[in-house]
């Protein structure tokens, strides 16, 4: 009997599909979970103090985890661990003071972390600053752009120098604490644990630019970049990144230039729902975490109607006829 050859082609088309989705699943590597389990998983979670770090430290710790929280302030990290602590007898939490800008900090943890632990599986950075002011404000000129008038009408030395202070204070924060901990850890993520993973809060603001969010965002794209080319250059460790858009907290009172909170937090993003979604990115292994979930949309859609998502950049930070 006669084949015909167009018919078989078209079996051969609808075949395909499934051929792959089999190849793929034969190779398909067993979960992380199942690899690293929560309970005893070794987790360093930098700058756990408050925040959403802090929220991402205990529900690490609410599944057995092995905890280390690392933050600059000794009050509040004590009472974060013992947060921790109160969850189970079974956990195994520590708290060391890091300042992440500092080297010798960042490698005493290190060496915490090979002695006390022989490693560690998982590094959650969430250490960073705010900076809430437009940047000429931060060197003490006001524009106001309805008119385009200069007050004063020029920047002056020590203005310009504060500038230069507030911007390194920013850099140190966002992008120096975050380059230092990644150049320590890596190495001992790699050599230490069976599935590495490391995961960045990033920002919405790193890939959407906003005013009043001048040296904040700026720093964060810095450091997002940073983490993605690490990511390419160790494809042995799973890198994942958390873009969240406003999150409810303190997090703007503490700003390296002082300014004001200009837009509404009634939509904020809940402390828990994006602790949550971190551990779950990690947990998966997904290279990005977007919340909400439609924000990656955000930036394609810039490239195409800039004017609409500046306008309401500007609508969401009060920054209409400033």
């Amino acid at each position: 009997m006669a084949v015909d050859s167009h018919s078989v082609k078209l079996a051969c088309a609808a075949a395909l599909p499934l051929v792959v989705y089999l190849l793929h699943r034969s190779r398909r590597r067993a979960s992380r979970v199942s690899v690293v389990p929560p309970a005893g998983e070794r987790v360093l979670v930098v700058g756990a103090s408050s925040g959403v770090g802090k929220e991402i430290a205990l529900k690490y710790a609410a599944r057995g985890a092995r905890v280390m929280l690392t933050g600059r302030r000794v009050a509040e990290l004590d009472a974060a661990a013992d947060e921790c602590r109160a969850l189970s007898t079974a956990v195994k939490v520590r708290a060391e003071r890091m300042d992440a800008t500092v080297a010798e900090d960042v490698l005493r943890v290190r060496d915490v972390l090979l002695a006390d632990w022989a490693g560690c599986d998982t590094v959650i950075i969430a250490a960073g600053v705010s900076a809430l002011q437009p940047l000429l404000a931060v060197a003490g000129v006001e524009h106001n752009t309805r008119t385009n008038v200069f007050e004063p009408a020029q920047v002056t030395l020590d203005g310009l120098q504060r500038a230069q202070h507030i911007a390194e204070r920013a850099v140190a924060g966002n992008y120096i604490g975050i380059l230092l901990s990644l150049v320590a850890l890596i190495p001992v993520l790699s050599q230490t644990s069976r599935r590495p993973a490391v995961l960045l809060v990033s920002s919405l603001a790193a890939v959407i630019p906003a005013p009043t969010r001048t040296l904040y965002a700026s720093t964060k794209a810095a450091s997002l970049l940073l983490f993605q080319a690490l990511a390419i250059e160790h494809p042995q460790v799973k890198f994942t990144t958390c873009m969240p858009s406003t999150i409810e907290g303190n997090f703007r009172a503490s700003a390296v230039d002082s300014g004001p909170v200009r837009e509404t937090l009634e939509k904020a993003l809940k402390k828990d729902t994006v602790a949550r979604a971190c551990i779950h990115g990690v947990d998966a292994e997904k290279p990005s975490v977007w919340l909400p979930r439609t924000h990656w949309l955000g930036p394609i859609i810039r490239s195409i109607l800039p004017n609409m998502i500046d306008s309401m950049a500007r609508r969401k930070y009060n920054f209409v006829g400033a």
